[in-house]
């Protein structure tokens, strides 16, 4: 078994594929056509790791970046999107391999913090990865003229904090909007 990683326009197509497929597992499509297209904007320089046992692809996900303003700090934010572990996978601690590379991966990539949504009853899941609940704190996505905050959905707020600079204003990210604005296309990760 081993954790791949590309940027998301580079995973070769047999690999991407899988990982649609996949996705489609967990998010079937509304009758529109899948695609093995890239999903995310560019301008969040998706990375896409995977984890893959003989070829196949057992669990997938994207980190997407950005620089974020909150509480007077920039910041370099990094957070996960579509993660997906094969239906015939699940409950084997495939996903929490590949959820905690990911988050050493955001620090190692030069995040300053991993923030990011997940629904409340994944909330165990992704603390047993290493992310920590921020209580009461609403990631508002979209874009500044047309938000879209996370308190319209049952969410929950997840971070990991790797600089000094974040750890020192971390508190502030508890019981507060984060105005993370990631765009039209990745609404919200």
């Amino acid at each position: 078994m081993e954790i791949l990683r590309f940027p998301e326009d580079a995973v070769p197509r047999e690999l991407r594929d899988q990982v649609v497929a996949l996705q489609d597992q967990a998010w079937p499509p509304d009758g529109a056509a899948t695609t093995s297209d890239p999903i995310h904007d560019p301008a969040l320089r998706p990375l896409s790791m995977l984890l893959v046992d003989g070829g196949r692809v057992t669990s997938a996900l994207d980190i997407l970046s950005k620089e974020l303003t909150h509480a007077g700090a920039r910041l370099q934010a990094s957070g996960l999107s579509t993660m997906v572990t094969d239906r015939a996978e699940r409950g084997k601690g495939l996903g929490s391999i590949l959820a905690a590379a990911a988050k050493d991966e955001m620090g190692a990539g030069g995040a300053d913090l991993g923030v990011f949504t997940c629904d409340t009853p994944l909330r165990g899941f992704y603390e047993r990865a290493g992310f920590t609940v921020l209580p009461g704190t609403v990631l508002v996505g979209g874009t500044p003229d047309d938000p879209f905050p996370s308190d319209r959905f049952d969410k929950v707020t997840l971070a990991a904090f790797f600089t000094d600079q974040a750890r020192r204003i971390a508190p502030l990210f508890e019981h507060a909007r984060i105005e993370l604005y990631p765009g039209s296309i990745d609404k919200l990760w």
